[in-house]
C-alpha cells in the first residue's frame, strides 16, 4: 500500500511537471541582480519552470554589483526545443555580453521566427534591436539605448507588451515585468494571486 502510494504520487508529481511552463533566464557576467534575482524569484513563486543559463562559459556569473550567481546550466547545454520563453536581464554590460554572443542571437531569432515569448528588460532590449526584430513593435528600454531599438516604437512606459514580446525600462520595473511575464506564462489569476501574497501595492 505504501508503495502504491508513492508511486501514485510519483505519477501525479510528474503530470505537474510536465504541464509547467518552461522559461530560460539568460545570465552574462554584468547582468543587473535586482532584474534578474526578481524575475527568477517571482517566476518560481508562480510555479513557473525556471532554468538560469550562463553564457559566460562558467556556471558562476558576477553581476553589475558584483554578486555573484550560481547558474543552473551553462547556455550551450539547455535544450530550447521545449522552452516558452527566453528573458534577458539588463545591466552593463551584462547587456552588451547577451548582444555579443552567438548563441543567444540565434535562439532569439528563433524564438522570433516561431512567435514564442521573450522577455527583456533594461538595456536587454538591444538584443532585440540588433538583430532587426524590432520595427514597429511597441517597446521600453533603459533611458539612453533608444537608438539601439531600430525602427521600434518607442514608448515611455515601465513595461510594455506587444504579442510575443515583453519588454521592461530598468530595475524599478522589474516587479511588474516579472508579474507581466507570469501573466503572459500563467494567465492573469496566476499573476493577481502572485502579486497579493507578495503584498503587491493595489493588488
Amino acid at each position: 500500500m505504501t508503495f502504491s502510494r508513492k508511486v501514485e504520487f510519483s505519477q501525479v508529481f510528474n503530470i505537474k511537471l510536465k504541464g509547467m511552463k518552461k522559461t530560460v533566464v539568460c545570465l552574462a557576467d554584468g547582468f543587473e541582480e535586482i532584474e534578474a534575482v526578481t524575475i527568477i524569484d517571482i517566476l518560481r513563486r508562480a510555479e513557473v519552470d525556471v532554468t538560469t543559463a550562463s553564457v559566460s562559459g562558467s556556471a558562476l556569473v558576477k553581476g553589475a554589483h558584483h554578486v555573484e550567481v550560481r547558474a543552473d546550466k551553462l547556455f550551450e547545454d539547455v535544450d530550447f526545443r521545449d522552452i516558452d520563453m527566453i528573458i534577458l536581464p539588463g545591466g552593463m554590460p551584462g547587456a552588451q555580453n547577451l548582444n555579443n554572443h552567438k548563441g543567444v542571437q540565434d535562439r532569439i531569432l528563433d524564438f522570433s521566427a516561431a512567435g514564442k515569448m521573450i522577455g527583456a528588460i533594461c538595456a536587454a532590449p538591444m538584443v532585440l534591436g540588433n538583430l532587426g526584430l524590432l520595427e514597429n513593435r511597441n517597446v521600453t528600454c533603459y533611458p539612453g539605448f533608444g537608438n539601439y531599438l531600430k525602427k521600434a516604437r518607442l514608448k515611455n512606459d515601465a513595461v510594455v507588451e506587444d504579442r510575443n514580446l515583453v519588454t521592461a525600462n530598468g530595475p524599478a520595473a522589474a516587479v511588474e515585468f516579472a508579474l507581466k511575464l507570469v501573466e503572459k506564462l500563467k494567465g492573469r489569476d496566476m499573476a493577481d494571486m502572485t502579486a497579493r501574497k507578495m503584498l503587491v501595492p493595489g493588488k
